[in-house]
This record gives C-alpha cells, sequence and structure tokens, in this order.
C-alpha cells in the first residue's frame, strides 16, 4: 500500500501517541506561524509527520522511496526542507512554549526556578566537501583537533524535571580563513537570509537573540545557565539586559577581572585574598563582586554579582568558580541551580546516538540542515513529553529503545495472526494431504512480508514437520 498510512500500519498503538502528540501540540498552526506551506501538492503536515516518524520505524526516506513505501517524492523532501522561507528557529520556540505552557508548568509548583540553559555542541561534516557555509571547528570535548562541520549552540529550557529544546543556530565562522564554503546567494528579506547572517556572527551574540525568540514565543525563565565558554562579562550583561539573572561557571583566566573591595582583580586573586571554609562544607568561599563591562555607547555597566567558590571532586586540590547575578541564592542554591546544566549535554548526547542528528541528513544545503534539526528537536520533545506523562523514571534513551520495540513486535504479532489464521483453515480438515498443507504454507508465506518470508522458507522443512503435528493433534 503505497500511503504514509502504511508505515503505521504495524504499530497502531505508537502511531497514536505520535498522532496525539501533533495533535496535542497543533502542528499545523505551528507551521503556518513559520511560514511553512506549499502551494499545492501534499501539505507540509504530512511531510513533517513522515519525517518525524522515520527514526522510529529505522528506515530512511531513500529507502521508502525505492521500495514505494511512501506516496512522497525525493523532490517533494527536497523542496520543502531546501525553502528558504520556513523559520526553524520560531518553529521549534513555538512548539516549545505550546508543551511547555500547557503540558508541563501545570504539573510544576510556581515556586520551582525555571532555567534557559545554552550550550554548543558539535555538528560533524566530516567527509563533506562542498556543504554550504562549512567550515573547520575546534572539537574541545572530544577530539581536541579542528573538524568539518558546524557548531550547533542550542538553547534549552527545564523546569529540574524534564528538559526542552527551544531553538538552535548551526554555526559556521565568523573568519572567512577557517571557512571552507561561502553562503549561497538567496533572497536578502527571506528567513534563509537571516539564518545564513546569523550562522556567521560569534556565539555570544547569537545566544541573546535566541533568548529573545524563545520570550516572544511566551517561554518564561528566571535565570539562563551556560559553562565557562560563554561566562565573559559582556555576554552576562547582555543577558541581564533581557531581565533574567545568570548562574554559570567562570573561567580561572587572569584577562577577566571584576571589581571587588574597589579593585579590579581576577578570580584567582579574589581567591587568594579570602580565608577559605574548612571540612566538608559543599563550597569553599563566597564573596560579593560586580561584573563590569563597557555598553554600546562605551559607558561602564556594573551588575552586582556573587562569586562561589566549589571544590572540584575529580582534583581536591582545584576549585571551580561559579557566578550569579542573583546575589540573594544561598550557596547551595546556586550549585543546585548550576546542576541542572548537565540536562543539555544529556539532550546532545540522545540526539546524536539515537535520534540520528548527524548520520540521516547528507544534504549540502544550509537550509535542509537546519530543517532536519528541527525535527531532531521534535523527536526529542515527543520523547520528553512521554516521559513526562507516564510519571516514568526512565530517561529519553530506554524510552526510545521502548518504543521501537513496541513498534517490532507489533509488526511480528501481525505476522502470527496469519499464521492463526491459517492454523484455523488447517484445523478445519483433519484429513489434509501433505500436499495441501505445503500448498497452505506456501500461500502463508507469499502472504508475508520479504524480510519474514525469506527467515520462514529457510525452515521450510521444520515448518512443514510442525503442521503434521498440529494435524495429527
Amino acid at each position: 500500500m503505497n500511503s504514509i498510512a502504511h508505515d503505521y500500519e504495524n504499530s497502531k498503538y505508537i502511531s497514536e501517541r505520535i498522532f496525539r502528540f501533533f495533535k496535542v501540540c497543533g502542528l499545523s498552526e505551528i507551521l503556518q506561524k513559520s511560514n511553512a506551506y506549499k502551494e499545492k501538492g501534499i501539505s507540509v503536515v504530512t511531510i513533517v509527520e513522515y519525517l518525524f516518524s522515520l527514526v522510529f520505524r529505522n528506515r530512511s526516506a531513500y529507502t521508502d522511496i525505492l521500495l514505494g513505501n511512501t506516496n512522497l517524492k525525493q523532490d517533494t523532501i527536497y523542496r520543502f526542507k531546501n525553502s528558504v522561507r520556513t523559520n526553524w528557529i520560531r518553529f521549534t520556540s513555538l512548539l516549545a512554549s505550546k508543551l511547555i505552557r500547557e503540558h508541563i508548568e501545570p504539573l510544576t509548583s510556581e515556586k520551582r526556578r525555571n532555567v534557559f540553559i545554552i550550550d554548543d555542541s558539535i555538528y560533524e561534516r566530516e567527509r563533506s566537501k562542498k556543504v554550504e557555509l562549512l567550515s573547520l571547528v575546534y572539537d574541545h570535548a572530544k577530539r581536541h583537533r579542528c573538524v568539518r562541520g558546524f557548531r550547533m549552540l542550542t538553547l534549552g529550557w527545564s523546569d529540574g524535571v524534564t528538559f526542552m529544546p527551544v531553538n538552535s543556530c548551526l554555526m559556521s565562522n565568523e573568519n572567512e580563513k577557517t571557512r571552507i564554503n561561502p553562503a549561497l546567494e538567496v533572497p536578502e528579506h527571506s528567513n534563509g537570509a537571516k539564518r545564513r547572517k546569523l550562522a556567521q556572527q560569534k556565539m555570544t551574540e547569537v545566544v541573546p537573540e535566541l533568548i529573545e525568540s524563545a520570550q516572544e514565543a511566551g517561554i518564561a525563565a528566571d535565570y539562563v545557565l551556560f559553562d565557562s565558554w560563554f561566562a565573559f562579562p559582556s555576554e552576562i550583561a547582555a543577558v541581564h539586559n533581557l531581565g533574567l539573572d545568570v548562574v554559570a561557571m567562570v573561567k580561572r583566566s587572569s584577562r577577566i577581572h571584576y571589581l571587588y573591595n574597589g579593585q579590579k582583580l581576577s578570580c584567582k586573586e579574589i581567591y587568594a585574598r579570602n580565608k577559605k571554609r574548612r571540612g566538608r562544607s559543599r563550597y569553599l568561599l563566597s564573596v560579593p563582586i560586580t561584573v563590569c563591562t563597557e555598553g554600546k555607547d562605551r559607558q561602564e555597566i556594573q551588575i552586582p554579582a556573587k562569586l562561589v567558590y566549589v571544590r572540584n571532586r575529580n582534583n581536591r586540590k582545584e576549585y571551580l568558580v561559579l557566578l550569579t547575578t542573583d546575589t540573594k541564592l544561598s550557596e547551595d542554591e546556586v550549585i543546585q541551580l548550576y546542576c541542572r546544566r548537565w540536562d543539555i549535554e544529556v539532550f546532545f548526547k540522545t540526539c546524536k546516538s539515537l535520534l540520528w542528528l548527524t548520520k540521516e541528513c547528507r544534504s549540502i544545503s544550509y537550509d535542509a540542515m537546519c530543517a532536519h534539526t528541527a525535527i531532531v528537536f521534535a523527536r526529542y520533545m515527543f520523547l520528553a513529553m512521554e516521559t513526562r506523562a507516564d510519571q516514568d523514571a526512565r530517561t529519553a534513551g530506554p524510552i526510545f529503545c521502548m518504543i521501537s520495540e513496541e513498534i517490532a513486535e507489533i509488526s511480528i504479532a501481525q505476522a502470527f495472526e496469519k499464521i492463526q489464521l491459517f492454523l484455523t483453515k488447517l484445523m478445519q480438515g483433519f484429513n489434509a494431504s501433505e500436499e495441501e498443507i505445503c500448498t497452505l504454507f506456501a500461500s502463508l508465506i507469499a502472504d508475508m512480508p520479504e524480510y519474514i518470508a525469506v527467515s520462514l522458507e529457510n525452515q521450510a522443512d521444520r515448518s512443514t514437520i510442525l503442521a503434521k503435528s498440529v494435524c495429527e493433534v
């Protein structure tokens, strides 16, 4: 049956959950607000639903089209993903906002502090040469060398229980010397042109824009968490200007200074001048400081803050430095809030290992990669909602594996339903000859899917013996 419904025929239970997810989040309305539409032919909702489901069926669009398992054409999918009209940042922001406001926040206390989390991860295209805006990026987490690809700058939201990806930007490099391929020329005022312009800026300049997009979509948070790669005074001031407080880990650098007791000192110098707490305290030192930076009009901006020095568990001789612009927070609360930043690391791992973030899309179009990233984010939102709705202690990874296994089990169940019908026919005539039994088995195998039929044909002799034993009963 050459239709998208055929893809879910073997998994009615899972299809109901997926379609319920799209109905709950109002996919059609969100796509319309994101300027995603087609003038004729198959609707964009159908295309998004199909691309969304591929990972859960362990299929690729190429294989489905080749085998005739879908009525979508290759050009239809390519035109949709390569469209410069669609605003994918707005799409993921609206989708996350709908789920957070209507299905997550009502389940949590009003006293709970919600946070935005900012981080980046390597989006590898190591074997590619002609990918648009491809650049050399330094992998500081794993390989410790430059690789071909992008930095996927991501903004997430967390209430301490559920992590929800909000939006992202595939960052190229602002330095043309390390950029392998240039951007293509697209209409100047299109969303595609804005994406390309954003990708060629500094990450510290893009962070406030991602947060503003989330706030415009109606997502609220109290704090912004990020690690030492973003914890510069200018970035802290930019986030603070958006009405949000910062909880971040800062670098122990001698180049970054804070105002302490009327002097501009580095965090190392501040640490050396103070007496540390002894014993098994969760923190070593806590001091009030002032973050100083220059604004756009070159006037100095001063933001009251607090530094919390925490002992490094991996090396007790060293320490970590946390900074918060909310001076009313206790030291334990600062540590507890910053621990939530680990959720985004789990998100990156899940997307790459299970949701085919870097494996499924091999397009050379920058727009297509942004579209694929948005669909992967939607897949993770689905897993996050399933985890939250089922009140399940398992993470998104086990939930994904459970869903995939359920699909496979239901597919086999339909095969056994055919076997049951065969046995019913067989039991109706106890005097069936061996030739009639073989004929029935041949018709059974002919009706089976190819991968099951091959397995049954390899055990044809065994099956015949089994059929004889049934007849004798």
